[in-house]
């Protein structure tokens, strides 16, 4: 006997929303070999109504997401409006009346993954988001499932496309900040307004989720420390090049060594020329994961963009079609390690700290003791004076492995050297 089709309500029509639709039509005969039953578009929830949208029948449009997801013969609710409201009400009520969500909202499962699990629980039913974090790239199933035997110590990656691109462009042509990113712009992997991927944000809410999953514990954005890249600049890169190293917006987290604690971070780095993330170009993603017993892994690919996003929607939503046709769930929520996180003052790397001196005797001296005054040990030391002829020179020092709080208050107590006429920047080193 022929199975009756699952019901998928659409909430959200946009780049990845109409690819979701585009490839669930398509593909219907495909999808529902694979799943063991028919899967069928029941409703999309949109916000303009009027809109042409091509392939789409406009009776299965509405306006009233709530309406939609109230409905008892909807299975499967797929989310890719984004924001925190309505998306995590309209989650929540499809929860309570019988549906399963597929979602590729990062920002609220960073804020509220935890509260959402929750209602999946109470209700039987699952939560899949492998789109939320890195495109296409199969990231969150295999560290649920795959990994779910080993233990994580260290997540490492590039999860921001834009922000990719622009370092990239920066490195290769050496171009500025500014020229990089109307580049991006105008290609279209920069946004109108590109704040959430240049400070950092986007990558951050994406960290949130990597370390809860690999940790097991509990992680909300706010525990991620975050610096965005936009004060990076063509010195720093020629100063990464004369490492042999290059610079990227990196989302790192980490266990710590004793197993007690976990951090989260977000910020630019060094790495070094060999270390595999440093030839992911232009705005792919990936992502470095190690464990004790597989060692190390990348995963890398298209992080962005409507039809890979959609692409790992729709292996959420055939997963979550097949537990549904079993009469069982996926893997939920595991935080039962209730790891704390770490403040960023206690993560330990090497830094790259660029000074600009007076260029006279004692000065290096005068530095090099501050620095031992505060526990960070000199691995190398750079100075050059100035181009121009003036009395400054610029002071390059690269550190061995210190507290970021120990490195904090050296570069406090350089700024107040009377010989240190300002700090060019600050670029931890990561990947050695």
């Amino acid at each position: 006997m022929r199975k009756r089709p699952l019901k998928v309500a659409l909430l959200g029509c946009g780049v990845v929303g109409s690819e979701v639709a585009r490839i669930m039509t398509t593909h219907a005969d495909d999808l529902a070999a694979r799943i063991g039953a028919p899967v069928e578009l029941a409703g999309v929830a949109v916000r303009r109504p009027s809109k042409v949208r091509e392939g789409i029948d406009p009776a299965l449009v509405t306006t009233d997401a709530t309406a939609l997801v109230k409905r008892g013969d909807i299975d499967v609710v797929v989310e890719v409006i984004g924001g925190i409201e309505p998306a995590r009400s309209l989650i929540t009520t499809a929860f309570e009346h019988g549906a399963s969500v597929v979602s590729a909202n990062k920002a609220l499962l960073a804020q509220d993954g935890a509260a959402l699990h929750a209602a999946a629980d109470d209700h039987d039913a699952d939560l899949y988001y492998e789109a939320a974090v890195a495109g296409a790239i199969p990231l969150i199933r295999p560290l649920r499932e795959s990994l779910a035997g080993d233990k994580v110590n260290r997540v490492l990656g590039i999860v921001n496309g834009t922000t990719n691109f622009i370092l990239d462009k920066m490195d290769s042509t050496g171009a500025g900040y500014q020229e990089a990113l109307d580049e991006a712009t105008a290609l279209g992997y920069a946004e109108a307004d590109p704040t959430a991927d240049v400070e950092g944000f986007d990558a951050a809410a994406k960290a949130a989720i990597l370390a809860g999953i690999a940790f097991h514990t509990r992680v909300r954005l706010d525990d991620v420390y975050r610096e965005g890249m936009i004060e990076v600049t063509a010195a720093d890169f020629a100063s990464a090049k004369a490492m042999g190293c290059t610079i990227k917006l990196l989302a790192i987290c980490e266990r710590a060594a004793d197993g007690g604690s976990v951090t989260a971070r977000v910020h630019p780095a060094m790495i070094p020329l060999s270390h595999p993330l440093a030839s992911v170009r232009g705005a792919y993603n990936a992502v470095f994961v190690e464990s004790d017993a597989a060692g190390q892994l990348m995963f890398y690919g298209p992080g962005a963009g409507g039809a890979p996003t959609a692409s790992a929607v729709l292996g959420d939503l055939v997963a979550v079609c097949r537990n549904k046709l079993s009469g069982a769930t996926g893997p939920g929520d595991s935080a039962y390690t209730q790891l704390p996180v770490s403040p960023m003052g206690e993560v330990v790397t090497r830094y790259h700290i660029s000074l600009d001196v007076a260029d006279k005797p004692g000065v290096l001296a005068q530095v090099a003791t501050v620095f031992a005054e505060h526990g960070v040990s000199i691995d190398t030391v750079r100075q050059q004076g100035r181009q121009d002829g003036g009395g400054d020179a610029s002071l390059v020092v690269v550190t061995h492995r210190a507290s970021d709080a120990s490195l904090t208050g050296t570069v406090e107590a350089l700024r107040n050297l009377d010989t240190v006429r300002g700090v060019a920047s600050i670029m931890r080193v990561e990947g050695e």
